[in-house]
């Protein structure tokens, strides 16, 4: 039980961190002119990812390589099938057509490259490079052509800028407020990350289940939060684009990142089963957003069902 103590605080000041971040990181551009569009397709995407990040990055330089990737694949498991799964019990979620289409390739694309990483066994420098080009590619491109010819993925970025939490009008603060995010979050994810390893050696169990479950549902609270409380505004849209976006990002962004910094080994387990796991999640959410480019409330509990058949799996071969 003494592993509990530093797993809490940890997530707290990952869920802190990340609110701050996001915060400041969006009054401050505001306060600059930058417009709601590319805040919504960056800024909110990467403050919610901070904390995988932050976590990832800190587990791969202190050699556990299981939480690094578990965290990365156990939220975007958590994202589609828990995440998604509520919100859209909340409130049954409209699908724009083109911005689907556009962003479920992306997303397809994101998954079969974590796929063959995760199959290659290994991902440093060359291809942390590449993902994290992919993803300045792909936003570049969206922006671009949602500024010439603005359509309904348009309005979804602008309502996930709007959706934000607000910090200080002032420059200043916000940007210290962004600051103080950023340095809660590396706090945060030593606690966590310390605490899970001790927590995996002390019960015997693997660092990558550990990661898949505690620490990646732990890291991907903002996320939730957001998306619930898009549901709740009737803001379906938004939930919906959350997850698509940090998906994509947890791929490209994070494994991409840590690669860089830090060259990871695949663990056995998640080329065994939980890459599949995460890739039929993916199949799922694409097959039941293209049926009528709506998710229904139905979708929702068998999104939510998954999960808990999924992690009772994982709990009964720790």
């Amino acid at each position: 039980m003494e592993f509990v103590g530093p797993i809490l605080l940890g997530l707290v000041l990952l869920v802190a961190g990340g609110e701050l971040l996001v915060r400041g990181a969006v009054s401050s551009a505001k306060a600059l002119g930058v417009s709601p569009l590319l805040i919504g397709l960056t800024l909110v995407g990467f403050g919610t990812s901070t904390p995988e990040l932050v976590t990832s990055l800190t587990a791969a330089l202190e050699g556990s390589p299981g939480i690094a990737v578990g965290n990365v694949v156990g939220s975007n498991i958590a994202n589609i099938l828990l995440i998604l799964g509520v919100s859209a019990i909340i409130y049954p979620m409209a699908v724009d057509p083109k911005g689907f289409k556009r962003d479920a390739i992306m997303l397809v694309v994101a998954a079969l490259a974590c796929l063959a990483v995760v199959l290659y066994g290994r991902i440093g420098l060359v291809i942390g490079i590449i993902f994290i080009v992919a993803l300045a590619a792909y936003i570049f491109y969206v922006y671009r052509q949602e500024k010439t010819a603005p359509d309904e993925a348009a309005l979804v970025a602008e309502h996930r800028a709007e959706d934000a939490p607000r910090g200080p009008n002032a420059l200043v603060l916000s940007i210290g407020m962004a600051v103080a995010g950023i340095a809660i979050t590396i706090f945060g994810a030593r606690f966590l990350v310390d605490g899970a390893i001790g927590l995996a050696k002390g019960f015997g169990i693997s660092d990558t289940i550990i990661g898949l479950t505690i620490v990646a549902v732990g890291t991907s609270m903002p996320e939730l939060i957001t998306s619930v409380m898009a549901a709740i505004r009737k803001h379906s849209d938004v939930a919906y684009g959350n997850i698509i976006g940090s998906n994509i990002y947890n791929i490209l962004f994070i494994l991409g990142a840590t690669s860089i910094i830090q060259p990871i080994d695949i663990p056995d387990q998640i080329a065994q089963l939980d890459i599949w796991v995460m890739l039929a999640a993916t199949a799922l959410l694409v097959f039941f957003a293209r049926s009528g480019f709506k998710l229904q409330r139905w979708e929702g509990f068998a999104f939510l069902g998954a999960y808990v058949a999924y992690t009772a799996y994982l709990i009964s071969i720790a």
